[in-house]
């Protein structure tokens, strides 16, 4: 067979996700791959193919890295321009593979200005598809959404609907990042009608797995769990070693971190409500589910921190440390999860990857925080530790703030509003500017963890602070550098909670009763954490649903 034959067959395969086909065409012309060179016209093009089922998840870079090898820069320099193009578009995708985006993204802007030349519309969704992944990978979420779309509009045009849908599925995390969760699950639904007759299983994995983070976000954990663990089984029947497998895990041991947390907040409960002995038997209960969910959370870091070895993927390596780190902060592990978190950091520093550096320095902040509580009394240390702490905390927004991840954004003021309400600082004042900021970049849709920091750290600031002494100071004139909707504002969220509560759990009663609009009641209530996302004002019961 000739490489344009082998092309042609890959290309045909690839059109309509045939992925055994694919994966078996290039095992048989094992030999004709190992000896792709300059010999022919069509060599360069088999290399880009190549590139677009490694992709896919045959074998790995290396596999391209070695067909490059073929093509020295005195030769690229004679080849034909379309060709040199072609060679390019690989040499961007070995560079995205191993995570170095501004690499990709400067090879195929270079690629896209010579449009013309490359001619294909194929080519050039391919293009931006890559580009587009790798901006998103920065957090550079509008640009890599204009790209992601300028691929997709290709591949309608030439009439790819099954590559359309892959890329669709890159999509509608673009618009959930956005807060448009309802509208990036509708785009994954009409990606996997697409695809459910194929053996993509790499994209069907990447469906699930994407499911998972949307409902995980709107508070749905157990839900987030089963997209999760059938990601896997989807990965696996694929790969067992596939580093997306390893990315559906670590989320997996996530959400079981998140849901341990709230048994917790349940055997606290049950510790504070019920007679002595009752509450023994119930926590002892509570606290085994919660020690076989903390395993289960470290057994799947373990297992995706070896496919990551594997790969040698830095990126994800760091996201084992710190989901590790955090499992290790909330058994106690203080230093451990301090050091697992400079260990994230360092992976980031040495790729320039700003979203995992700023969740290192969260990490490394609330670490630094739990020190503060644990040397009451130590005053030296406690300095240490405090300060350290606001210098992590700012770092970690300094950073975020390079991205347009606004949930990471949120999580990085959050850490410093608990670094300013700690027991060395008290600055309750600096506290409520960072839950302002962090309220303003949270959505409606917006009920995981994030969320739940939120609210513990009002609860804490409102405790510390005090009803009465807060009203007493404005009744002064005492109002700070606070304008006078901002004090308006914060009266609401004292007094509407209370007024609903009188008035039966009624929002209309409550907004007849103050002349306000059933709008704000609600928006108000929401955010303390009283009623759920829907317009209808029922109590939350997310969290009692989702850890029962």
């Amino acid at each position: 067979m000739s490489p344009r034959e082998l092309t042609d067959r890959l290309s045909k395969a690839l059109l309509q996700r045939r992925v055994s086909e694919g994966f078996a065409l290039l095992n048989r012309n094992e030999k004709l791959l190992r000896g792709i060179g300059s010999n022919t016209a069509e060599s360069a093009a088999l290399v880009l193919s190549l590139a677009l089922w490694v992709d896919l998840g045959y074998r790995d870079v290396a596999v391209v890295d070695q067909a490059l090898v073929n093509f020295p820069q005195d030769l690229r320099r004679r080849m034909p321009f379309y060709e040199f193009l072609l060679l390019r578009m690989a040499e961007a995708f070995c560079a995205m593979a191993r995570e170095e985006s501004d690499k990709t993204i400067a090879l195929l802007d270079f690629v896209l200005k010579a449009q013309p030349e490359l001619g294909e519309k194929r080519l050039i969704a391919i293009a931006h598809f890559w580009k587009g992944r790798s901006h998103r990978k920065k957090g550079e979420y509008d640009l890599a959404l204009a790209d992601i779309i300028a691929a997709r509009e290709l591949m309608e045009e030439i009439g790819a609907p099954k590559l359309a849908a892959v890329i669709r599925i890159q999509e509608s995390w673009l618009w959930f990042q956005k807060g448009r969760s309802a509208e990036a699950l509708h785009i994954l639904d009409q990606a996997e009608q697409q695809l459910s007759n194929t053996d993509d299983w790499l994209s069907l994995g990447n469906i699930e797995s994407a499911r998972g983070r949307i409902v995980r976000q709107i508070g749905k954990y157990t839900e987030a769990l089963d997209h999760f663990d059938r990601a896997v089984k989807t990965y696996t029947r694929r790969d067992p070693n596939h580093r997306n497998l390893a990315r559906a895990l670590v989320n997996a041991a996530y959400v079981r971190r998140l849901l341990a947390l709230h048994l917790r907040k349940r055997i606290d409960a049950r510790a504070r409500q019920a007679s002595r002995r009752e509450a023994s038997i119930r926590v002892a209960g509570f606290q085994k589910r919660f020690n076989e969910m903390c395993q289960l959370a470290l057994q799947d870091l373990k297992r995706a921190g070896e496919i990551y070895a594997l790969h040698q993927h830095y990126g994800g390596t760091g996201s084992v440390l710190v989901n590790t780190g955090y499992l290790h902060l909330d058994e106690g592990g203080i230093d451990v999860a301090a050091g697992e978190a400079l260990q994230a950091y360092r992976l980031a520093r040495d790729k320039n990857d700003h979203i995992l550096m700023a969740r290192a320095r969260i990490l490394q902040a609330a670490a630094e925080n739990a020190h503060v509580d644990e040397q009451l009394g130590e005053d030296a240390d406690a300095a240490v530790h405090a300060n350290t702490a606001r210098q992590y905390s700012d770092e970690a927004i300094s950073v975020a703030r390079q991205t347009q991840n606004r949930l990471l954004i949120a999580e990085a003021h959050l850490v410093l509003g608990a670094t300013a309400a700690n027991e060395f600082f008290q600055d309750w004042e600096e506290a409520k500017r960072c839950v302002a900021a962090a309220s303003e970049l949270l959505s409606a849709d917006d009920r995981d963890h994030v969320w739940e920091e939120l609210l513990l750290l009002k609860s804490r600031i409102l405790r510390a602070s005090g009803i009465d002494e807060t009203l007493r100071a404005w009744s002064e004139g005492m109002v700070g550098d606070k304008t006078f909707q901002q004090v308006t504002e914060e009266f609401a969220e004292i007094v509407i909670p209370k007024v609903w509560v009188r008035e039966g759990k009624k929002v209309s009663r409550v907004a007849e009763r103050l002349s306000v609009s059933p709008k704000k009641v609600r928006r108000i209530l929401r955010n303390a954490g009283l009623i759920d996302r829907s317009q209808g004002g029922k109590t939350s019961t997310t969290a009692r649903r989702d850890y029962a």
